[in-house]
């Protein structure tokens, strides 16, 4: 690289672009470490925006960048890249330094969250403080509205939306998301900036004019303000006609700590489907925006408003969460219980003092959970739990829905020599419980309807229930929750609505660095103004521990009851299978049919992986009579009878089904049936049982050979077959026995197979295929062996063979037909 001196701006950037393709990664990071610390800020502003797209990608997925979601530890460039852009390396530096300037960066409104951009698209102030006072016109003939965004707003926009963004290119995962370089980014910046312990660092870059600036100034009105739903008092201000005043100096101390959160929470969480969108509008919502459409309508010029734009009801957003991006999310929510749960004690008031002074980051971490996070994931776990395919990569939603509920996990504190389920909830997190009912009361009932439609005998599967299931059963959780409903079923006596000003929810607005808000003693109050900001003021409240989810529950059980009786059923037959399998299965004494097999059983099906699912199940039934005070004896019994009832019915029952006029059709109880393991068809191959596919212990040759002269002698001799086993002596019953299996009819009847194929294996064939196996011929071998050491020809030896064969068949109608007569 040339001086600073000798090279222009434009000469920089394209010099930066031409070696993005041609120099190693390793050089051009050397490369830009140099830049960054010799270049001014005024010809680093034009690489900026370019910088930040060649490292995190483009916001529409068509450049990759640097591919951090499949950058790996195993990579040799992965620690190279994490030094980079770590919070203090020469990438923040550079922020830090273009920050200084107060140089702004456009992003396109339509690449930010739907509801924040159905907003704006309205003319209507977005309930996200963090794009107040940023919007920028576009110039005539141009419809695209943008929000200018300070560096560091820029660059934490471009990291959090990375995680979202469409990528083409993106291959399947061989290594596991949390151990990529994105996942231990975010970490990183979470750390730096949410500190456990101590204080945010202070900026490592200052010039001529001082320490690094901060944002610009917001309103007071709106700090922090709409981290619920909508508040009422900011729609009175839509977005062109907003106040700028002075900020509070005392929140410049930790403005990157909130940016970075808000731009997390923002992007990762604030997306949700159109019906879910028109529920969350509270008629003070509607009242605002129709009173702004009335001013709009009488002014003589309009601003611009992008096409799609005019009605709230236009907004849909396609939002199917990632694996990867459910576990950077349970990342913030356990980094967020551990930053909230640092907060110091306050000392005791001095009756001769003011009440101590308390820094702005232990006021913000007093409220970080509550107000900037709860609303948000609640929506975002709703949607998960409605829209996630009932298989086991919802482990990760589920996990996260169980940190963000056990927050005592992430104190810090020494775990009690107590065992797990022994362990009790502390007093302390009593609040917490009240004051989000909702994330305990109905995500649990939204994951028991997930439950209830899920294979439980998949050991996966099995284990989440268990999870689910033990952590709701620890002690004083259940009796804390309980509590909570109670309060909110508590008569009002202050209606949300007429609440005094004083107090402000988390979903009506307030700033954690205004005065100390007023106490509340009414702990039911603190309770229904949690349930009506997050579900609306007409919300029908369905209680956790009331008779419906109740009900719910014992179908449950009950579904559990069966799936760890199919369980041991299964386990004991590959048990028996594998007891059976011994050097004779080489020539075939083993089972050879292939279809009596369990239907889609899988290696993770079968032995230990089912003594896993049976030791889930059960532990899982305890927990749940835990937790809802259910009787042992009548459980025991409940369970007992369901096996003794599948037992009985197993051998005679089918699935629910209808005759179709191909064959048997599926009722959705059949269906039910057939997934949690009560019933099942007895599958079997349903084509020419001559053209299965060649065992192990089969001569190829010979079953090629012996098919070919099988289907001679039936094409040629089917009529006189047919005329044989057509005849009702004792003639046509011996015929029967040799060209029929009258077993496998019975077999094919209990078999999802159409009519036309059944009667089509039924009819009278001569199959040679047995000569083909290796048992059959070894015994032949050993016979004619036999025959010769007794001085027998071959003439002789199948002639004595043929007669036994013969012999046998005629005993064996007689023995049958006097059975039948008994």
């Amino acid at each position: 690289m040339s001086s600073p001196s000798l090279q222009q701006p434009s000469f920089l950037l394209a010099n930066l672009k031409a070696d993005a393709t041609s120099k190693p990664l390793i050089q051009r990071c050397q490369d830009l470490l140099k830049i960054i610390d010799e270049y001014p800020a005024k010809e680093l502003h034009l690489i900026f925006p370019w910088l930040v797209e060649n490292v995190f990608g483009s916001l529409d997925g068509v450049i990759s960048g640097w591919n951090l979601r499949l950058l790996h530890s195993r990579s040799n460039e992965f620690n190279l890249v994490l030094d980079f852009l770590s919070p203090s390396g020469p990438m923040m530096k550079l922020v830090y330094k273009l920050q200084a300037e107060e140089y702004k960066y456009e992003v396109p409104v339509h690449y930010l969250p739907g509801p924040v951009k159905a907003c704006i698209q309205e003319g209507v102030l977005p309930d996200c403080p963090l794009f107040h006072n940023k919007l920028q016109f576009p110039l005539p003939g141009v419809l695209t509205l943008n929000v200018a965004l300070n560096p560091f707003e820029f660059f934490m926009f471009n990291l959090a939306y990375c995680l979202i963004a469409p990528r083409n290119c993106l291959q399947p995962q061989l290594c596991s998301s949390t151990d990529s370089a994105y996942f231990v980014l975010v970490d990183l910046y979470l750390k730096y900036f949410l500190p456990v312990e101590g204080s945010v660092p202070a900026s490592p870059f200052t010039d001529s004019r001082g320490s690094v600036a901060a944002p610009s100034p917001r309103a007071s009105s709106v700090s922090f303000a709409g981290y619920g739903v909508h508040s009422p008092s900011l729609l009175k201000h839509h977005i062109f006609h907003q106040p700028s005043v002075n900020a509070d100096p005392a929140a410049q101390e930790i403005w990157r700590s909130e940016t970075l959160l808000q731009m997390f929470v923002e992007i990762w969480l604030h997306h949700y489907s159109l019906d879910l969108y028109q529920k969350l509008q509270s008629p003070q919502v509607k009242l605002a925006l129709l009173q702004y459409r009335l001013s709009m309508s009488s002014m003589p010029c309009q601003p611009l408003a992008p096409p799609g734009s005019g009605t709230l009801h236009t907004y849909q957003e396609p939002f199917n969460p990632s694996e990867e991006h459910v576990l950077v999310v349970r990342l913030l929510v356990k980094h967020l219980h551990a930053f909230s749960s640092s907060l110091k004690p306050e000392p005791p008031p001095s009756p001769a003092h003011s009440p101590p002074h308390t820094s702005p980051l232990e006021e913000f971490k007093r409220v970080v959970v509550q107000r900037f996070v709860q609303q948000k994931l609640y929506l975002f776990l709703q949607h998960c739990f409605g829209h996630w395919p009932l298989d086991a990569s919802f482990r990760a939603v589920l996990e996260t829905w169980l940190s963000y509920i056990q927050p005592w996990r992430y104190t810090g504190e020494k775990p009690n020599a107590q065992p797990d389920q022994n362990r009790t909830v502390p007093d302390k997190w009593e609040p917490f419980v009240h004051e989000n009912l909702l994330l305990y009361t109905k995500l649990f009932q939204g994951f028991l309807n997930r439950a209830t439609r899920t294979d439980l005998v998949n050991a996966k599967n099995a284990l989440m229930v268990f999870r689910a299931a033990k952590v709701l059963a620890q002690p004083n959780l259940a009796d804390m929750i309980q509590r909570g409903e109670q309060l909110f079923l508590e008569p009002e006596h202050v209606l949300p609505h007429r609440q005094p000003r004083g107090y402000l929810t988390p979903g009506q607005g307030g700033s954690y660095l205004s005065p100390r808000q007023r106490m509340v003693t009414d702990t039911a109050f603190k309770v229904k103004s949690h349930v009506y900001s997050l579900e609306g003021q007409d919300c029908q409240y369905k209680q956790m521990f009331g008779s419906e989810v109740r009900g719910v529950v014992m179908r449950l059980i009950q579904i559990i009851a069966q799936a760890r009786h199919t369980a041991k059923r299964i386990s004991d037959q590959s048990s028996e299978a594998a007891a059976s399998g011994s050097f004779l299965s080489w020539f075939g004494l083993a089972s050879s049919d292939l279809s009596n097999a369990f239907p889609g059983a899988e290696p993770e099906d079968s032995g230990e992986y089912l003594k896993k699912t049976h030791e889930f199940l059960d532990r899982a039934l305890e927990n749940l009579c835990h937790i809802f005070k259910l009787n042992q004896n009548q459980l025991a019994q409940l369970v007992a009878n369901l096996g003794a009832a599948q037992d009985d019915g197993r051998a005679n029952q089918l699935p629910d089904c209808v005759q179709g006029e191909t064959g048997p059709v599926l009722t959705d109880l059949g269906r039910r049936q057939i997934i949690n393991g009560l019933r099942r068809f007895e599958v079997q191959y349903q084509g020419d049982p001559e053209l299965q596919p060649i065992r192990s212990y089969e001569s190829a040759l010979l079953v090629r050979l012996l098919y070919r002269a099988s289907s001679l002698l039936n094409n040629r001799l089917q009529a006189q077959m047919g005329a044989l086993c057509s005849r009702s002596d004792f003639l046509g019953r011996l015929g029967r026995r040799y060209l029929t299996d009258p077993d496998s009819c019975v077999r094919l009847r209990r078999s999802p197979m159409s009519q036309r194929a059944l009667e089509r294996r039924q009819q009278p064939r001569l199959s040679l295929r047995p000569l083909a196996s290796y048992r059959t011929l070894l015994l032949l071998l050993l016979f004619y062996a036999l025959g010769a050491l007794l001085s027998l020809g071959p003439l002789c030896s199948t002639a004595l063979l043929l007669t036994g064969a013969l012999l046998y068949g005629v005993l064996m109608t007689l023995c049958a037909e006097k059975l039948k007569t008994q």
